[in-house]
């Protein structure tokens, strides 16, 4: 009996290391995942704008809804949110929504118990529950059919999850930040979004400007990528001559500061020489917004993306995969929009 109550007690004893083990590499993880998402350029009005609001609402715990076109940067403000508030010592979950099918919904958001479906080998924990006591990022939340975003405002109005295969609730506690691209607003005009989910997400709505709006950003945006490279890469630092900066801050942009990122890490890896010019960048000519070649004046967010997605798709010549890349989005999130749209 002495021995069992040893052997016991060293069990526990070395259980509590573990999880304290754990608990340090946690704390080291998101330290790191911190650090790395910490700059986000721009002295621009209208980023200063952006990220005041994001430091007024990061000392609340109140719902966000950042709206923005693709490769603004949602993410990364809902980071900043996220490491501003008293939960920045806690996970940072991210969810895209557009890449989850509506056949793995639940699993994926609520999590499952073992011999719930066919590939259910053990128990699994959802993003609801990996994201408790920190903050819960939902991405590309228009794209959600009305049958999940009844699904989701229940959990949301409760607090409480239900694994699939089980009949327990878990409640969780967790700060929600969502984003798209969509236009809401109109959907609830159209029946496509439910209005009681829209008022539970947006308590504090922050709108992400388009680069083409706040081209001030460029020059600094450009020296970030072009430091970030560089050291990535382990090439001499480069730079840009003022022609080729003018031509930069010219350009549209239809991808924004994502398609920047990637035209910047293209001019690195193939520029021969140290100081850049125009055509390392493998732009298209200048387009004049007014005539309407991706101007956004006359049409909403959905047909500004259509119309983004059609001149990507067919500049990587129907390579799915490049153009995944360069939007930003995974494979499946864009054969879902090409379908969608009709392209």
């Amino acid at each position: 009996k002495l021995v069992a109550t040893i052997t016991t007690s060293l069990q526990l004893r070395k259980s509590k290391v573990e999880l304290e083990n754990l608990r340090t590499k946690q704390k080291v993880m998101i330290a790191d995942q911190n650090r790395s998402h910490r700059a986000i350029v721009g002295d621009s009005l209208a980023m200063q704008k952006v990220l005041e609001t994001a430091r007024k609402v990061a000392a609340t715990d109140a719902n966000v809804l950042i709206l923005g076109e693709n490769g603004t940067g949602k993410e990364l403000i809902a980071r900043a949110i996220h490491m501003g508030s008293a939960r920045n010592d806690d996970v940072f979950v991210s969810v895209d929504l557009g890449a989850i099918s509506e056949s793995l919904f639940e699993s994926e958001l609520f999590g499952f118990k073992k011999g719930a479906f066919t590939d259910a080998k053990e128990d699994r924990a959802g993003r609801f529950e990996a994201a408790h006591k920190g903050t819960l990022f939902l991405d590309e939340i228009g794209n959600l059919s009305m049958s999940l975003q009844s699904k989701l405002l229940s959990v949301l109005e409760s607090r409480n999850v239900v694994r699939l295969g089980t009949n327990k609730e878990i409640s969780v506690d967790i700060r929600l930040v969502c984003a798209t691209n969509m236009p809401l607003y109109q959907m609830v005009n159209d029946s496509k979004f439910r209005q009681d989910l829209l008022y539970r997400i947006n308590t504090v709505e922050i709108h992400v400007p388009p680069l083409r709006e706040r081209p001030e950003d460029i020059p600094a945006l450009v020296e970030h990528f072009l430091d970030i490279y560089a050291r990535k890469y382990k090439m001499p630092s480069k730079r840009l001559n003022a022609s080729t900066l003018k031509r930069l801050e010219k350009h549209n942009w239809p991808g924004n500061i994502r398609e920047l990122q990637h035209s910047v890490e293209r001019a690195v890896i193939m520029s021969e020489s140290n100081i850049l010019q125009p055509s390392d960048f493998f732009l298209s000519p200048v387009e004049d917004s007014s005539a309407g070649t991706i101007s956004t004046n006359n049409m909403n967010l959905e047909e500004t993306e259509k119309m983004l997605i059609r001149k990507v798709v067919d500049k990587h010549g129907g390579n799915i995969s490049k153009a995944a890349k360069e939007l930003g989005l995974t494979r499946a999130s864009l054969y879902r929009r090409i379908e969608k749209y009709g392209i």
